[in-house]
């Protein structure tokens, strides 16, 4: 950093005010602002808390601050995800909330926003992850982190003036996100859209048939750890990626260490998702294997139905829809096959469904495309957020 002096956290800061100060200025049944875990945001600068509570109900197990105090999560997953935030606007000045808070109240010599975009750094989030120990799950940062990390210590002018040039290029860059998101939350509306046209209009001069007139359940179960099954694909709900149907992370049945049985599918089937919440998990294999109980592997019947076809129809809002209302069971909801296999289709000539495909392959193409240019957007959109607080505590903000 250029030439800025140093001072440990533990120094610059008052960790974790004392709750006497609370109870010193208000009575028990004034309100006071009470922000759980839930509250501090993500890249959001201030906690946004939206309830209060009498003192006396909070001043026990939760923990206590006062507006211009820094708020940091420091169990995980909230800490690397950078839950942080200033406390301003409380009710009465005074907040309560999550015993999972690190309290940091700056000095008059450090600014409170310039302490938050310090910490908001990808570097110390990184790090501090790193020293993390305890249960999984439950890991917290270190109590010597929160005292020794170095901060820098600039005159509080140029803090302010590094918190303003911030400010202005993280409003712009949030505008731009913002923007960006819109676009490709539009992107994939669009598909949705078709495949909503296509498969709810019915023309009164198609055919009309149930899912089980045209389509059959593949029942073979056999055993994966047989010599011939042993070292085919193995696929799970969890395998199919949303949207897209990608195969992702899949390993033979040998590799999962597989001893209950598998259901054999092969290219001509598709695969679909009946376990809630992941009825969109539709995917068309180009190899055979197994898949898991989680998954009815599907094949149409030759002449009658496209493996396409079905497979755009189970994406179909309307088919999610029936699929939905067809598994509102508690636990692990899924959908059953006298269920599934009662729904009614238009069935149009084989003609018809290539055309009908081709048409949404095309322009699921041209989604896939412009979803990889705004996602690419965005994460170009996050480095700058990253260069610019790097530049800002190294001197490069001129």
């Amino acid at each position: 950093m250029p030439g800025w002096e140093e001072r440990p956290l533990g120094v610059v800061c008052t960790i974790k005010p004392p709750k006497s100060e609370a109870r010193a200025k208000l009575a028990d049944t004034d309100a006071v602002s009470f922000a759980p875990m839930e509250d501090l945001g993500i890249g959001v600068k201030y906690l946004q808390p939206h309830r209060t509570r009498p003192l006396a109900e909070v001043n026990g197990s939760y923990t206590y601050f006062a507006d211009g105090d820094v708020l940091l999560a420091k169990i995980t997953p909230c800490f690397e995800n950078g839950k942080l935030g200033v406390a301003r606007g409380l009710m009465n000045g005074v907040g309560f909330g999550s015993s999972e808070y690190i309290v940091l109240r700056p000095a008059p010599t450090l600014d409170a926003e310039f302490l938050y975009y310090y910490l908001a750094r990808p570097a110390f989030l990184e790090e501090g992850a790193g020293t993390m120990t305890g249960a999984v799950g439950h890991k917290p940062v270190p109590k010597e982190l929160a005292e020794s990390y170095p901060v820098p210590l600039p005159p509080l002018a140029e803090q302010r003036r590094i918190v303003a040039i911030l400010d202005e290029a993280f409003e712009g860059i949030a505008t731009a996100k913002a923007n960006v998101e819109k676009s490709l939350q539009s992107t994939r509306e669009l598909f949705t859209e078709r495949l909503h046209a296509a498969f709810s209009q019915r023309d009164p001069g198609i055919a009309d048939a149930s899912l089980s007139e045209v389509c059959d359940i593949t029942s073979k179960l056999v055993d994966p750890r047989e010599v011939e099954f042993a070292d085919l694909p193995h696929v799970g709900a969890g395998n199919i990626e949303s949207r897209t149907g990608a195969l992702i992370d899949v390993m033979t049945a040998r590799q999962e260490q597989l001893i209950s049985g598998k259901f054999l599918f092969d290219e001509t089937t598709v695969l679909y998702s009946k376990i809630r919440p992941y009825l969109m998990k539709v995917a068309r294999p180009d190899f055979a294997g197994l898949c898991s109980a989680d998954i009815y592997p599907l094949t149409p019947r030759p002449g009658l139905m496209s493996r396409d076809y079905l497979y755009h129809l189970l994406l179909s809002p309307a088919f999610t829809e029936f699929a939905i209302k067809g598994s509102a069971r508690a636990g692990m909801p899924k959908v059953n096959r006298e269920h599934l296999f009662a729904y009614r289709l238009a069935l149009p000539s084989c003609d018809q469904q290539q055309r009908v495909t081709a048409n949404l392959d095309e322009i699921d193409a041209q989604t896939r495309r412009l979803e990889s240019i705004y996602n690419a957007k965005l994460a170009a959109l996050d480095e700058l957020k990253r260069s610019l607080l790097h530049q800002a505590f190294s001197g490069g903000l001129s």
